[in-house]
């Protein structure tokens, strides 16, 4: 999974952006490797 700074999502190639846990991804059914996550807030222990 890439880590960025700024994510980019393409539509055309099947990317969707998803907000999880106030993180930002982008998933992709059709090609997993293009899967990225912008940095978020730091996880609570």
């Amino acid at each position: 999974m890439k880590v960025k700074a700024s994510i980019k999502a393409d539509p055309s190639k099947g990317d969707k952006i998803v907000r999880r846990q106030g993180r930002v991804y982008v998933i992709n059914k059709t090609d997993p490797n293009r899967k990225q996550r912008q940095k978020g807030p730091a996880r609570k222990k």
